[in-house]
């Protein structure tokens, strides 16, 4: 008879969109993989109490709360999942860790830096273990090009340039708190570019050492104040209520920066770009190679290997899909039958399990003193589009 494998109690604390995320991560992780600790789904918890027995049901969540301070103070939880707007996550993550619990959070890792730096002390402190949700890490595709500048395919880094574009956040949509600076710290900046920043700091294995120049642009000034639950989507569902409010965050981020061995970077976010619904990703240029991928084509890893013949020299364009070849595949499907956006957080889940039972991740997981060296550069852009002039990166501690 097999051994029966110890437990990981989970309570979320947050509904919405992420939430629906995490939980189907949560939910399908033992389905797919073998970690070595089962997640249980404990407790789903959110400050409304409206729909939410329905929702926790539907995810699988075994109990409810409304909260958040009791189900952190609960013996029986063992992680805490923070999935709630940016200005809570300090306060919830620090009081998580004071109780011995594990804390998986939402990016970016907090909405100031002063907040991110409190984490980030109370982590150093705590004897749980922290873990970030830049789940693009997730993505075989992405883990790939990790593996591979890391191996040397494609030399010396000299160019990297990130892109995440969406177009949801037109006029029709009220002011939800991503609009709100008090709340999330940032627009597009924080929401998009973040993930870019984390990703091509994770494949580069370098960090960003100066922001040489920053653009921050709010085109719609006010928007239809807002009433009402935030359903499952970005924006969905939201109610428009009585009167105007001040949108006071980004609509759109750009800016261009150094890495730590020499590379020059560029940088884009829009949440107002026309026709791209969520068109992210990298082109990284080498001395012997390049490497480029788009998320609308999650699957696929183009590589320039640009030390062959140049007879056959070329774009190769590598399906991410093979079990042993490209992390996290092996997992899944046969050969060709792609997976999509909802599993690159069952794969973070995976390596967040391996990580709590004192085993190696299958790509490294960013904590919270990984996901502070981002929040870092989302400062330095933030006062280089502010005060248009560069910042070096070791003037913002």
């Amino acid at each position: 008879m097999a051994k029966r494998k110890k437990t990981l109690n989970v309570a979320m604390i947050g509904r919405g969109f992420m939430c629906r995320c995490h939980s189907n991560g949560w939910t399908q992780v033992a389905r797919f993989f073998d970690p070595p600790v089962m997640p249980v789904m404990h407790t789903l918890c959110d400050k409304f109490s409206e729909g939410l027995d329905d929702e926790a049901a539907k995810w699988g969540w075994q109990n409810t709360s409304t909260d958040w301070k009791k189900v952190i103070h609960n013996p029986e939880i063992d992680l805490i999942d923070i999935a709630v707007p940016n200005y809570l996550h300090a306060p919830m993550a620090i009081e998580a860790l004071k109780a011995g619990k594990h804390v998986a959070c939402e990016k970016p890792l907090a909405h100031t830096l002063s907040d991110a730096r409190k984490m980030l002390a109370a982590a150093k402190k705590a004897k749980g273990k922290t873990f970030v949700w830049y789940s693009y890490r997730g993505v075989p595709a992405v883990a790939t090009a990790y593996e591979m500048v890391k191996a040397g395919k494609i030399g010396k880094i000299r160019h990297v340039r990130g892109l995440f574009l969406q177009s949801w956040a037109d006029e029709s949509v009220p002011l939800a708190w991503r609009f709100d600076k008090k709340l999330a710290g940032s627009g597009s900046l924080g929401d998009l570019n973040a993930h870019i920043i984390d990703m091509t700091r994770f494949i580069t294995g370098e960090e960003i050492v100066e922001i040489t120049g920053a653009i921050g642009e709010t085109f719609i000034k006010e928007r239809k104040k807002m009433v009402g639950l935030v359903a499952g989507g970005i924006a969905e569902g939201l109610k428009k209520g009585k009167g105007k409010g001040r949108v006071t965050v980004d609509d759109a981020s750009l800016f261009l920066a150094r890495f730590s061995r020499g590379a020059v970077a560029s940088f884009e976010a829009a949440r107002q770009a026309t026709g791209n619904l969520s068109r992210s990703g990298f082109e990284i240029d080498g001395t012997k190679g390049a490497l480029r991928y788009y998320f609308e084509r999650m699957a696929e890893l183009d590589y320039f290997d640009a030390t062959g013949d140049w007879q056959t020299r070329g774009w190769t364009t590598i399906n991410c899909s093979h079990g042993g070849s490209h992390p996290y595949a092996d997992a899944w499907w046969p050969d060709g039958h792609q997976i999509g956006y909802e599993h690159t957080f069952t794969n973070a889940a995976y390596s967040t399990l391996r990580l709590v039972a004192g085993k190696k991740p299958v790509v490294p997981v960013p904590d919270f003193a990984d996901a502070y060296e981002t929040q870092r550069v989302l400062e330095a852009v933030g006062i280089a589009a502010s005060k248009k002039r560069a910042v070096k990166m070791s003037s913002v501690r």
